[in-house]
């Protein structure tokens, strides 16, 4: 199965000189936790994301007002991304290497045409719609997507952390 028959096409973006206040707007009319940042609306070229972890670090942080604070000074700018033509298990692939829950959808030019979430994985998974992914794969997904970057493992003892955790 191909990215396009999963993927969110209809995808709120802002601009990176939006506020980080525009982002949360967007994620709340939406209910997502995720936006892409372009360019500018004319180019619709993704040059960053924010999380709504972004969002609250930030505000923790800087102790400032989100309309105070530009996305450009939060966003990631390593865009990790698939194209709508790529194979779902590859785009799973790629979400566990870069540990992410959503890649940007982009074309040839970088420019948004949606959003792939593990949520979006998973629905279609649960509908019965994926015929060369296993739940079991998004499982793994997960797990790699959620391996705390933190913690270490000892050498003797692999099945037991050391450290403290960071993220749950």
């Amino acid at each position: 199965m191909k990215v396009e028959g999963v993927m969110s096409k209809s995808v709120g973006m802002c601009g990176q000189h939006q506020s980080l206040n525009d982002a949360a707007r967007i994620m709340w009319e939406r209910d997502c936790g995720i936006v892409p940042i372009v360019a500018s609306d004319e180019d619709g070229r993704v040059v960053g994301m924010v999380t709504d972890r972004d969002i609250c670090i930030a505000a923790y942080t800087k102790g400032r007002r989100l309309q105070d604070i530009p996305i450009a000074d939060v966003m990631s700018k390593k865009v990790v991304s698939c194209r709508a033509s790529d194979e779902l298990g590859a785009a799973e692939r790629t979400m566990q290497q870069a540990q992410v829950h959503r890649l940007p959808v982009v074309d040839d030019g970088g420019r948004l045409l949606g959003v792939l979430s593990l949520a979006d994985i998973a629905r279609a998974t649960a509908r019965g719609a994926r015929d060369k992914v296993s739940a079991g794969e998004v499982g793994e997904t997960l797990a790699a997507i959620r391996r705390s970057r933190a913690l270490e493992v000892s050498p003797t003892r692999p099945s037991e952390p050391r450290g403290q955790r960071v993220r749950s």
